[in-house]
């Protein structure tokens, strides 16, 4: 399973910008797939994630209400929509494949596939 992340770039704070994870090798439906996020100096953190068997979604505390995930199945792809930007929120963004459909953990530790991170950077 490789995952390719995609999508970021300088904006500033109260702006939006989308992400974009392209699966291969794998299937959404057979993957739980998460985006983490780490900033400089910091350890990564979970960001959100979403299992495809009742399209359960976590988000967390810190974007929830502001950010979003979606995914299209056809694409292979999953999408992470970021609205209201806060400055807190520059770090690279990495999207995650857990190997297994199952149940979403927020420990980075438990995905198997990573992508190569996507830099956001929020300005003021």
């Amino acid at each position: 399973v490789q995952l390719q992340a995609s999508g970021g770039g300088l904006v500033q704070a109260g702006g939006s910008l989308r992400l974009s994870c392209a699966l291969s090798g794998g299937t959404l439906s057979d993957n739980v797939i998460g985006w983490f996020r780490q900033a400089p100096g910091q350890d990564r953190e979970f960001v959100a994630a979403i299992v495809w068997s009742g399209m359960k979604i976590t988000y967390a505390d810190s974007v929830r209400g502001r950010f979003a995930v979606s995914g299209d199945n056809a694409k292979n792809t999953v999408y992470l929509q970021m609205d209201s930007l806060k400055i807190e929120d520059t770090a690279v963004y990495y999207c995650a494949a857990a190997g297994h459909p199952y149940y979403i953990d927020t420990s980075a530790p438990t995905y198997m596939y990573w992508g190569q991170g996507t830099l956001v950077t929020v300005s003021s």
